[in-house]
């Protein structure tokens, strides 16, 4: 029988002294431990997860109850206490007196019997005074306060009050500590029938479902305990998506694009005098492959309904880059799984130049690497890895890589601009400077979103806020090429 509180400890240790990332790790363990029962896998992912979330906070008031400053602590006595104060403070069905005992064994069992002791102590003091803990005035310190009270750092705390205003700031602290379900994506082309069944199979299993407001095929699953044992994953019925990412494919609107295009990609006159329309799609930087999968649906789509209403055929390609071996398996997994055809998976740079694509993409997906800042919610320790510094270097990493690859977009063609973050430098400010430096306009993207964001997206830009918004935090930008 494997020890739960032991596993978490490890991963903690992976986590937060070797700079393991969480999501990944525990992505990995579940799979590993598909076997333990289902309470045991969520108390793994929640203590686990929990601990990260709330680490600012329970570092504050360890400091409190501990002679030894949480810095100077051995590491694997650092994370068991903070494992540990996250049951007592959070997690009401673990008796404080049981948290408390497992510590101490677990000190012993590691090696550190002779700091079972203060182990005891702390924990003890602590639980005892819990409906008590010391905050800092929420008027008078406003943002350690709020550093503190939601476990995010200081600086962020205060960009985001300065740059957001304090009632947005409230709403995405609040939105990340709010428990998320798991979003995903169905295959568009199922049918009402099978639709159906496989929502029933999930409902068998026990799980949850609830159609999301904004898109009628992606759906917010609770109790998934392990996403590869679902029905339908290995089917390729579903992947797993967050709408906010499902949007890019939206706001591309392939479907649109074709009706109103009047040349050929590729510009063979054979091609044009055979009556084919021709559509090209470069994600530069598509792993794990979400969204250059959802294009290749999207594709796939246009070509049936094009031939069923008889109409001028079209047919479509999605090439998929990233910059290693490793990102672009992870891309041919999950294309494999789901049965895509449409899609070409390559390892390429986006940061160099390729002359070979100048001029053919009718569409070009650019999510670049970027802070992550609006996905904090499901990727904990991203806050603890994050800088300013690292943030400008990000930015300016986005201005090198659009200063390369917009020559890929041909004369009319769309360029899609997205992040996963919520800060202006890397997105509102990067969307203007593209119209600046190169030949594109921001274009509406009013058409393409759902009624409850239509408003949002008018001026060709859309920033998603957790707290505010049914998503992660997420920006969007179309922009068309003029000449």
């Amino acid at each position: 029988m494997e020890n739960t509180r032991e596993l978490i400890l490890d991963m903690l240790m992976e986590i937060l002294e070797k700079g393991v990332y969480s999501h990944l790790l525990i992505r990995d363990v579940q799979d590993k431990y598909n076997y333990l029962d289902v309470r045991d896998r969520a108390f793994i992912k929640r203590t686990t997860e929990g601990t990260l979330e709330r680490l600012i906070e329970i570092d504050f008031y360890l400091d409190q109850y501990s002679r030894v400053p949480v810095s100077r602590m051995k590491p694997l006595i650092r994370n068991l206490l903070r494992m540990s104060v996250y049951q007592i403070l959070y997690m009401d069905s673990v008796p404080d007196s049981a948290v408390c005992n497992e510590a101490v064994k677990l000190a012993g069992k590691r090696g550190f019997r002779g700091l079972s002791g203060f182990v005891n102590g702390v924990l003890r003091n602590l639980s005892r005074n819990k409906e008590r803990l010391f905050k800092p005035d929420k008027e008078k310190e406003k943002c350690r306060y709020l550093s503190i009270r939601y476990s995010m750092p200081a600086w962020l705390v205060e960009r985001w009050l300065i740059t957001l205003g304090e009632e947005l700031t409230y709403l995405i602290l609040e939105g990340f500590l709010t428990q998320q379900p798991l979003t995903v994506r169905r295959r568009e082309e199922l049918s009402r029938e099978q639709t159906a069944r496989w929502l029933a199979e999930l409902k068998k299993k026990g799980v949850k479902v609830q159609e999301h407001p904004y898109l009628s095929y992606a759906y917010r699953l609770w109790n998934t305990e392990g996403v590869r044992s679902l029905p339908g994953y290995e089917e390729g019925i579903f992947t797993v998506q967050d709408v906010s990412s499902m949007l890019v494919a939206e706001a591309a609107g392939i479907s649109r694009y074709l009706k109103e295009s009047e040349t050929f990609t590729g510009q063979e006159k054979g091609k044009e005098a055979a009556g084919v329309r021709k559509l090209l799609v470069l994600d530069v930087c598509a792993s794990p492959g979400g969204k250059a999968m959802h294009m290749a649906e999207k594709i796939a789509m246009a070509e049936k309904t094009a031939t069923a209403e008889k109409k001028l055929p079209c047919h479509g390609k999605v090439i998929a880059r990233d910059i290693s071996e490793y990102k672009v398996s992870l891309m041919r997994d999950n294309i494999e799984r789901m049965g895509y055809r449409e899609i070409e998976t390559q390892i390429f740079d986006a940061a160099q130049p390729d002359g070979e694509m100048t001029g053919r993409a009718d569409i070009l997906l650019a999510d670049l690497p970027c802070s992550g800042l609006g996905v904090i919610g499901k990727k904990r320790d991203i806050k603890y890895r994050i800088t300013p510094e690292r943030m400008e270097e990000l930015a300016a990493l986005q201005r090198k890589i659009l200063s390369v690859i917009w020559r890929y977009v041909k004369p009319g063609g769309i360029l899609i601009y997205s992040t996963c973050t919520i800060n202006p430098q890397e997105n509102e400010e990067m969307a203007r400077w593209i119209t600046q430096q190169f030949p594109f306009i921001l274009e509406d993207l009013t058409p393409f979103l759902p009624q409850e964001l239509k408003e949002e997206g008018k001026g060709g830009m859309l920033q998603l806020f957790p707290g505010r918004h049914e998503t992660d935090g997420f920006f969007i930008a179309r922009l068309r090429r003029l000449r």
